[in-house]
């Protein structure tokens, strides 16, 4: 059984982790090849054999549809700003800033979900471990993020096995600091034009940028106001697609704590498009970081994180 297979127009190719976690030594060292050569270019891969269930992403989506679509009025009480345990609105990201870039804000929606298990230290939980919200109009949302994201921890850490071998280093390189980690989740809603309007200059759905932690995992939707990638040889590319894969990319932290042998994955979310102006996408991405505090060549992560989160929080 082939471990990866090459996407000619993107380079980024797709991995089959069932070879890895077969065990066989030959497979798992022909996927590690394959996964450190993309990661030195556009830092993206397209992962199958992952074990989760499409019906339970399905079923998020259904029940986060609901909430999204209910008067602006019923979802004012869950409004929080980034890094918060909320509702995102309309206008409350930019993820252009991260890079420094003045653009509008990001044309979409989001119920953000983080961390939530004590780790005993006051501030530590105070900060980056603070109980969840979920929204009262959709209580069976709850049981299924909860699920999802057990599956998506499982799948990170695996991820993050894979990518210690691939660097050449033992499969706990990334891992032994993920005992107890931050990770993010955000339910991102793409709404159309006839829902947001024309777009200004220079506006996305998601604005150019990278993204901060360790690895992210999403699982999106085809579209035309869909996902791109940058690659300094093609520029922007309409990101490939597999409705059976999640498209993983790494972010800051893994750039550096490679010590810039992997690139962190830029990426965009094309505006709605105008010739489909209903067109409606949603999204659910995990993003996995590490052990709060974690030394990464020099840096503490979590500065780092907060900082960047608060750079992308609109005024």
């Amino acid at each position: 059984m082939s471990s990866a297979s090459a996407n000619s127009a993107s380079g980024i190719p797709t991995i089959d982790l069932r070879p890895w976690l077969s065990g066989d030594a030959e497979a798992r060292a022909r996927t590690a090849r394959t996964v450190d050569e993309a990661l030195r270019s556009a830092g993206f891969l397209l992962v199958t054999g992952h074990g989760v269930d499409p019906a339970l992403r399905a079923a998020i989506r259904a029940s986060a549809r609901g909430f999204f679509r209910l008067p602006e009025r019923a979802k004012r009480p869950y409004a929080v700003k980034v890094g918060g345990r909320g509702w995102l609105g309309p206008g409350a990201e930019a993820n252009s800033y991260a890079e420094g870039t003045a653009a509008p804000p990001d044309l979409k929606e989001s119920l953000s979900f983080a961390a939530d298990e004590p780790t005993g230290d006051a501030a530590v939980d105070a900060e980056w471990f603070a109980a969840n919200t979920w929204p009262e109009e959709t209580p069976e949302l709850r049981a299924l993020v909860t699920m999802y994201l057990r599956e998506m921890r499982t799948l990170s850490d695996r991820l993050l096995g894979l990518l210690g071998v691939a660097l050449g280093e033992p499969e706990d390189f990334f891992t032994r600091h993920t005992g107890h980690p931050t990770w993010g989740f955000n339910i991102n809603w793409y709404p159309g034009r006839d829902t947001v309007g024309e777009p200004e200059p220079g506006q996305f759905r998601i604005g150019p940028h990278t993204d901060f932690g360790t690895v992210t995992v999403l699982d999106r939707e085809a579209g035309r106001g869909g996902l791109q990638v940058f690659t300094d040889e093609e520029g922007w590319q309409d990101a490939p697609f597999d409705p059976e894969a999640f498209t993983v990319n790494i972010g800051d932290l893994m750039a550096r704590w490679t010590d810039g042998r992997w690139q962190s994955g830029r990426h965009r979310v094309l505006p709605p498009p105008s010739d489909l102006p209903a067109e409606e996408l949603m999204s659910l991405v995990y993003f996995y970081e590490c052990d709060p505090g974690t030394d990464v060549r020099g840096v503490d992560s979590h500065v780092y994180l907060r900082g960047q989160l608060d750079a992308i929080t609109a005024d």
